[in-house]
Formats: structure tokens, sequence, C-alpha cells
């Protein structure tokens, strides 16, 4: 049997990884500006996280949720104080797609509707419905496309009052920074105004959180930047450095209902152990500020660089270390040189844009090793 062809890969054998870095198998380092698409939030291979891990599968990897499992509930506990949501709920499960299809599920049984405004440029995952609010129809199946969802521009406050203001939406689903969509940033007025009449007119309003959330923003959560609380906030990626898992944080206006939502392998043994074990090192470390710190100085160098002729930048924005670089040449050729050439490790999005996503414990001297290599590969074009 061969591997389905999903995607162009480079041809690189990843084999191990510490910090900001990894190795591939022939033994060459590579500086890690993108975490394996946000997965990694703490960096690769910390003592405490392979150490809590290690230990939990050695005791018990997985039971059933039809018994108490007292680590999800040291993990809720611990990420309420943590994100500053301790009234909130959470229903643990496995993906983020997974966490967007039980945000839309619970508001769609919340107020009965079925419609759906999301953002164009918008990508929240690749499951039904997932998919449907993913504003690109080439992963769009026929048999996903079910006329739930209306795309409206990110920060035209005007257009999604109007929609609202027709009494049948179901749902407003948000990146507060857009990911795929180019490192976008919705805008406080837009976020305080569509959260205002999310609330006139019976509207939920869900915060996807899964590449913006877990401290990579420089806040716990991107929105808290703009000043809303939404009703439900989905999350995943950094919430297990690298162990698959999502989450739903849930507002107390909803009531569960045995049954309406279920898991077999969400909120596992093994899964707490590791989520545990990042928000640990989260706090020990102070990576939320460290993200804020480190971002806003790549963002000032990376502007100083612009503002050099010939630097083929054409714009930098983002928040922390979520941040998207314009160029004025394919971004294709870059990413080739800088991983080929230079050992970096950078993502990408669009014809055009770079997207830095390292892990959040990036110090100020890798991220000056970035800046060279990346100085070096814009001066030969």
């Amino acid at each position: 049997m061969k591997l389905y062809d999903v995607y162009p890969l480079f041809n690189i054998n990843i084999v191990k990884g510490q910090g900001c870095h990894v190795w591939d198998d022939k033994g060459n380092e590579y500086l890690d500006l993108y975490g394996g698409h946000a997965v990694i939030s703490i960096g690769h291979s910390h003592p405490h996280y392979v150490e809590q891990v290690s230990k939990q599968v050695g005791q018990l990897g997985f039971y059933s949720n039809s018994v108490i499992n007292s680590l999800q509930i040291h993990l809720a506990e611990q990420l309420g104080r943590v994100s500053g949501y301790d009234d909130y709920q959470l229903f643990l499960i496995n993906s983020g797609a997974e966490a967007n299809e039980n945000c839309l599920k619970l508001a769609s049984f919340h107020n009965g509707r079925t419609r759906v405004l999301s953002a164009q440029k918008a990508f929240h995952g690749r499951t039904s419905l997932a998919v449907e609010v993913t504003n690109n129809p080439k992963i769009i199946a026929p048999i996903n496309n079910n006329g739930h969802v209306t795309y409206l521009p990110l920060n035209d406050l005007q257009a999604w009052e109007e929609e609202l203001a027709k009494g049948d939406v179901c749902a407003v689903i948000l990146e507060c920074i857009q990911g795929v969509g180019g490192i976008k940033l919705a805008t406080p007025e837009f976020a305080q105004g569509l959260q205002a009449a999310c609330k006139r007119y019976g509207t939920v309003l869900i915060c996807d959180e899964i590449q913006c959330g877990y401290g990579r923003s420089g806040k716990f959560f991107a929105h808290q930047w703009l000043g809303i609380k939404p009703d439900l906030i989905s999350v995943a990626k950094g919430i297990g450095n690298g162990f698959p898992m999502g989450a739903v944080l849930i507002s107390p206006e909803f009531k569960p209902v045995f049954g309406q939502l279920g898991t077999t392998f969400g909120g596992n043994h093994l899964a707490c152990a590791a989520a545990i074990a990042v928000l640990d090192v989260m706090e020990k470390d102070n990576l939320v500020d460290n993200a804020h710190v480190i971002g806003d100085y790549l963002m000032e160098r990376l502007n100083e660089m612009k503002s050099q002729p010939n630097s083929h930048i054409t714009d930098v924005r983002g928040r922390g270390l979520m941040i998207g670089i314009d160029l004025d040449v394919p971004q294709s050729e870059v990413r080739q040189q800088l991983i080929y050439q230079e050992h970096c490790f950078t993502g990408c999005t669009g014809t055009n844009t770079l997207r830095l996503l390292p892990p959040l414990c990036l110090s100020r001297a890798d991220a000056d090793t970035f800046l060279a290599k990346f100085e070096r590969v814009l001066s030969t074009l």
C-alpha cells in the first residue's frame, strides 16, 4: 500500500526537535519558524512535557469517557484560570475541525437556526460543517455544499449587521486573526459591533482560536485584544504541543444535555497529560508574554527591512508570533531558498505571503538568526 498523495512535500525527513530547532535524518539543523502549522506551542521536546507524557503513557493511555477522568477536571480548572474563562464549560475532542463542528452544532441546538455568517478568506477546517464555513470552493465537496453559509468581508460591520437583521442567522464564526486568509486582523470596532449585533438578534458568536489562540497573539486568546467575549471558543493546535487534541469553551448560557455531544478519544488520559504539561510550561516560562515581546521585536525589525530599497517586502502584519510578510515576488522561491540554503522553516499563504508561526519560546537570538537568513535570501532576488 502507498500513501494517498495529499500534499506536495519538501524532500526533507525531520527526525528530531528541540526548542525552536529541528534536525533531519542527515544531521542537518533547521530553525523552525513555523512550528508545524502553529502546533508546537512550548517548543519541541520540552523536558517537562516529555516527562509528563511518558509518565502518563506508562500508567494509563486511554479509557472510556463513561468513567471519571480526574485529568479532565484538572485541565478544565487550569485552562479556565490561565485563559480568564473560569466560568465557562469545557468539551474536549480531537482536532480543530471537530471543535468547529461542535461549536456550530451547539449553536444550532441553542437557537434552532441553520444559517451561518463567515468571513471571506476564512478557514475553519476540512470536515462537513467546518469546510462549509471555509471560504474555499476547491475543498468543499458537493455533499458539503448545503447552502448554510453567507461569506462577508472582514471588518465590514454594516454588511454583517444587514444579514443579522434578517433574524435567521444561527451563528457567526470568526477568526480574529485569519491564518490561511493572510494574517488579516479583525478590528476592535468591527468585533465589538458584531458582538452587539449578535446579542441583539439572538445569534451565537463563535471565535475560532485554533491557530491564533493559546498565547500565539501575545494574549491567551486573540479576541482578548478586541474587547469581546464570544459565546463559544474553539481551540486545538497549540493545546497539546503536537498531541492531537481540540476543545470547545462553552458559555454558561449553554446547558448540557446528555447524549447531545459525544466523543470516543476526546479528552483521553494521554491527551490531558500533554495539555496540562503545555499549560504548566506556558505559565512557568511566561510564554504568552514572550510571544508579545518577541513578536513586536520581529515586526519592528521586519518593518525596518521593508523601508530599505529593493527589500521585496511590501507589508508586515500580525500580533505576537503570528506574522504575515507580503512580498513583491512569489513566496515559493523565497521559501525554497530559506529551507534548502538557509535551513529555516517558514509557512506561506497565497502567492506572495510568508507566514511566521514559531514556537512561543522563540528567543531574541533565534529571531535575529531568522532575520539574517531572510535578509540574505531577499538580497539574492
